[in-house]
């Protein structure tokens, strides 16, 4: 039994897939019945065989389980598929992540232009896995460890922007507070500092320090997100504007736009930013 309680082959597993990720999921687990019944395996028998129980693999033949990537390597293996369901890791991966993180990578995808001004914790795309599992962690009520284990994966998995090619061009306000809480601990905080220096040196990305001393700006209303796509669209989000969600109304992309400007223009520059940066870290 694990800490939790449930059983060593339950444990670690995800909830049912959502959506329309689960015809993806079912089609895996179709594909790997016939592979089991072709080696003249009865479902008890290949799961001893990988290590899993058979209410697992009954469970990942329906369509009713995502595999992890060590069951699928396991069952690579052992029915001799020759990294036909190996090859899955990737697809399996992306339907692990909840509907919204899915619907939001895609729309990162896209991005040309990403401008994000946050006020009360660093952004989810600059976070290290040690900051975004302490954040996470303080959420009511808590999520289990598997959940927990999920949504870190998800929002490292979306920092996959910064290595897109061609590149889209990022630009990050941050309040000064988000800065200085210690969440996670210091050297979590502190690892969180060097991850922004890092990303900071990155040519497409700026990083930008609102003092806290500065509030005469709209940020003071909440979270500000501005996506610009290569067709000449756009999609925005606020906490102050339809209750967070997305829009793309040309007058509400306007006002969004326009407060994002006047925050970035009252922010320190990116050069100064980086090094009130590096200067945190080194008092931290």
């Amino acid at each position: 039994m694990s800490a939790d309680g449930e059983s060593v082959d339950e444990a670690g597993w995800d909830v049912e897939p959502e959506d329309e990720i689960a015809s993806v999921v079912e089609a895996l687990g179709h594909q790997q019945k016939r592979w089991r019944e072709a080696a003249g395996l009865s479902a008890a028998d290949f799961g001893e065989a990988i290590g899993y129980g058979e209410d697992q693999v009954r469970k990942v033949e329906r369509g009713a389980r995502i595999p992890r990537p060590e069951y699928l390597d396991a069952a690579d293996r052992v029915l001799g598929a020759n990294g036909f369901i190996s090859a899955m890791k990737e697809e399996m991966a992306k339907a692990r992540y909840p509907k919204k993180v899915r619907e939001l990578a895609k729309l990162e995808e896209r991005a040309v232009e990403v401008c994000l001004y946050s006020n009360h914790n660093v952004h989810g795309l600059l976070q290290t896995p040690e900051f975004a599992e302490a954040l996470l962690r303080t959420r009511r009520p808590v999520y289990s460890p598997e959940e927990l284990e999920r949504l870190v994966a998800a929002r490292v998995a979306r920092q996959a922007i910064f290595q897109r090619n061609p590149a889209p061009e990022l630009s990050f306000v941050q309040e000064e507070v988000t800065l200085r809480r210690p969440t996670g601990g210091t050297m979590v905080l502190r690892r969180q500092l060097e991850r922004l220096l890092e990303c900071g040196q990155l040519r497409h990305v700026e990083i930008q320090v609102m003092p806290t001393a500065c509030w005469d700006h709209p940020g003071t209303g909440g979270m500000i997100e501005v996506l610009k796509f290569g067709d000449g669209t756009a999609m925005a989000r606020s906490d102050g504007e339809s209750g967070g969600r997305p829009v793309s109304a040309l007058k509400q992309l306007r006002l969004l736009e326009l407060r994002y400007g006047i925050n970035r223009a009252r922010a320190l520059p990116p050069e100064e930013s980086l090094a009130f940066i590096e200067q945190l870290l080194g008092e931290t």
